[in-house]
This record gives C-alpha cells, structure tokens and sequence, in this order.
C-alpha cells in the first residue's frame, strides 16, 4: 500500500502536473507525426528504403548537435528551451499543413512533396536535439529527490500512453479525414503543450563554473558516462537493441504487402509495443522493481529480441499484434531501469549534458534503426531483414552478459 502511495503522490506537486501534461500532448503530437509521414511516404513510393530516408533525416541532426546541446542546456533556463522547441516544433507542424493542402499537393507534385517532408523532419531532429535531453534533465528541478523514481517511472507512463494515442489515432485520422485535417490536430497538441510548458517557473542554472569551454564542457559529459560503468552498459544494451530490433519501421510494409490490412490496422500495429509498454510501466508503478534490476533488464532484452522474430516470421494480424505487444511489454522494464539509473546517478550541474549523450545512445538510435531497417531490407528483403534484426538484439545481449558484469549485478 505504501508503494502505491509513494508512486502517486508526486501527482499532488502542481507543476509536475503541468509539466506532464505538457510533455503528454508534446509527445502524442510528435507520434501522430512519425505515422502519418512514415504512412504518407510509402504511399506516395511503395519503396522500404524512402522509410528508412525518414528515420536518416531525423537523426542526422539529433545525433550530431546533442552533445552540443547538452552544453547549451546545462547553461540555460530549461523552460526557456522548452518554449522555444515547442514553438519550432509548431512551426514544422505548420509547414506539414501546408504540404497536404490540395492546391500545394497538386502545384508541387509527389517528388516535391516527399522530399519537402524529408526537410521538415530533418527540422525536428535539430529540435529534438534540444527539446528530448531538457524533458529529461528539468524533471530534477520539479520534483524532490527521494521521489526521483516515482517520477521517471510516471514519466514513462505518460509517454507511452502518448504514444499509444498518437499511434492508433495518426492511423485512424488518415482512414477518416486525410492528412491535412491530421496534421492540423498535430498542430493543436502543440498549442496546448505550449500553453502547460508556459506555466512552469523559470529554473535555475545549475552550472558551477561556466567559465570552462564549450568542448570541455561537452567531454565531461562523456567522461562520466565512460566512467559510470551501470550508466553506460544500460545506454550500450538499448542503443543496439533498439538499433538491431527496429521491426517498428517496417510496419506499413508489413500492413500493406504481408498482413494485407489498411490505415486503421496500421494505427494499432504501430501503437501494440506502446500498448504493452504502458501495461508493464502501470505495473511497476504499483509494485516496484526491488531487486537484481540488472539481471531483470538483460533478460527484458533478450526476450524483446525474440518478440522481434516472431514478428519477422508471423503471417497473421493476431500474432504479428501479440509479438510487438509483448515485446513492448519487455521494452518498458527497459525504460524504467535505464531511466532511474539515469536519473539517480547523474549530478545536478551535469544532468543536461548526461541526458543528451542518452540522446545520442537512445533516442536517435531509433532514427537510425529505422534507416537500418530499410537498407537491410532492401538489401536482404522485408522478413530476413527483421527476423536479423531479433538475433542481433539477442547476441548484443550475450555480449553484455559477460562484458559488462558490473550491470548484471546492479540494484537500486
């Protein structure tokens, strides 16, 4: 009962509520946009690898600039940061309006409009650079220590619940209104993230000596992940396990030329491993991981892994949906460690620095695991490509095991 309260009572802080509810609509809008395009640009070239240009173009940006960003944001204002995203982020929202109006669609033509799009996302790369890292480092200055897991885990939850929502909805959106009336209500999530982002107060900067130059400043970033054996054999397992496993990219393939369905399956085929996420990431908020996380996250791994070639293999609706579902499911116990390994053993003066080489490791292996899925697949085709992909993630795994002994052991 006591762990039930602990994990919900951080909702009780105002400004964490905002601030999540902020990130929750930031992130639903942000998912809405990766299927709707990831649907739009296969429509308009049935090719694998024009998918996997999509994920290239985001994470160019993403990955080059983060270590620079984390410099940056451990020297500003945070919600500053966050302000200034979200309004970019609306920006890029707008400029997918404009290429889905009829008179611009017909004026511009397929080619224009496909590479245009690979343009906008290239322009949400440079902002998530910025934007993904601060969601991450301002949540210590909104809530107090102690309830730091409470928090990620939460934290998890929301964005997962985002992404289920941003998923099933982008599928159903495009089945029911097209693509301008979708990208319109991607365009008003961002109004209303804006809005929550706004009430937050100003935060401090946690910076002690500013006077150090900008790329010792970003190699101290480095060093500490380096040096944090636990921080650095979480961040190396996912990055190779989302990098290897990415079967997610090559969903509307799946839908269109295997499992023979349409938008509205899409939808929920892209949202099943969020659907299973969030499942697990509940779960443990009422009842806490309390020993040998280490161990749990590998075995996590490794069985997403399996889920990924099943995936690879299956013929059938049902058990392609079940496969991504419980690979979800195994995927939130990774988030959640990950996160609160994070959280827990990064000082305040470095946490922007940190969480942008997390970035680096995380969130922009997903680009770039879509961008390998496409080439592998047009290179080996659609199957063998992803049922590769679940050994790969598999055998990283074994190579940790014995590699990294330090975070098989680790609790918390």
């Amino acid at each position: 009962m006591n762990d039930r309260k602990t994990a919900l009572d951080i909702l009780k802080i105002p400004e964490y509520r905002n601030f999540i509810t902020a990130r929750f609509f930031y992130i639903m809008a942000m998912r809405m946009v990766t299927t709707i395009v990831g649907w739009r640009i296969y429509e308009i070239t049935h090719n694998t690898f024009a998918i996997g240009l999509i994920g290239l173009s985001e994470f160019i940006p993403a990955f080059c600039l983060a270590l620079y960003a984390g410099h940056v944001i451990d020297r500003s204002d945070k919600r500053t940061i966050l302000l200034t995203t979200t309004c970019c982020y609306l920006g890029c929202a707008a400029g997918l309006i404009a290429l889905s109006a009829g008179p611009i669609m017909k004026s511009l033509g397929a080619h224009w409009i496909q590479w245009l799009t690979y343009t906008i996302i290239f322009t949400t790369g440079v902002i998530r650079a910025f934007a993904g890292p601060t969601l991450n480092a301002i949540v210590a200055q909104i809530v107090p220590r102690e309830q730091l897991p409470s928090a990620v885990t939460l934290n998890t939850s929301a964005w997962l619940t985002a992404s289920v929502l941003g998923h099933a909805t982008g599928g159903f959106l495009i089945a029911y209104t097209g693509y301008l009336v979708s990208f319109i209500i991607v365009a008003v999530y961002v109004c209303i993230a804006l809005y929550f982002f706004f009430t937050l107060a100003p935060k401090k900067v946690m910076v002690v000596n500013s006077e150090k130059k900008t790329w010792d400043s970003i190699l101290d970033g480095l060093r500490f992940v380096y040096r944090t054996r636990e921080v650095l054999g979480a961040m190396a397992l996912d990055l190779f396990a989302v990098l290897f496993g990415g079967a997610v990219a090559m969903i509307p393939v799946y839908v269109r030329d295997i499992l023979k369905t349409g938008p509205i399956g899409f939808g929920w085929l892209n949202a099943a491993s969020d659907v299973g996420s969030m499942c697990t990431i509940i779960s443990m908020t009422l009842r806490p991981l309390r020993r040998r996380q280490g161990l749990t996250l590998m075995y996590a791994v490794a069985g997403f892994g399996i889920c990924i070639i099943v995936f690879g293999l299956s013929r059938w609706y049902l058990l392609s949906f079940l496969a991504l579902l419980f690979s979800g499911m195994l995927d939130g116990i990774s988030v959640v460690v990950r996160g609160t390994i994070l959280q827990l053993k990064t000082p305040d003066a470095m946490r922007g620095r940190v969480s942008s080489v997390n970035s680096m490791f995380i969130n922009s292996s997903n680009e770039l695991g879509q961008f390998e899925s496409g080439v592998m697949a047009r290179l080996m085709g659609v199957v063998p490509s992803v049922v590769f992909g679940g050994c790969m993630t598999i055998a990283v795994v074994i190579f940790t095991w014995f590699k990294a002994p330090n975070l098989r052991k680790m609790e918390y």
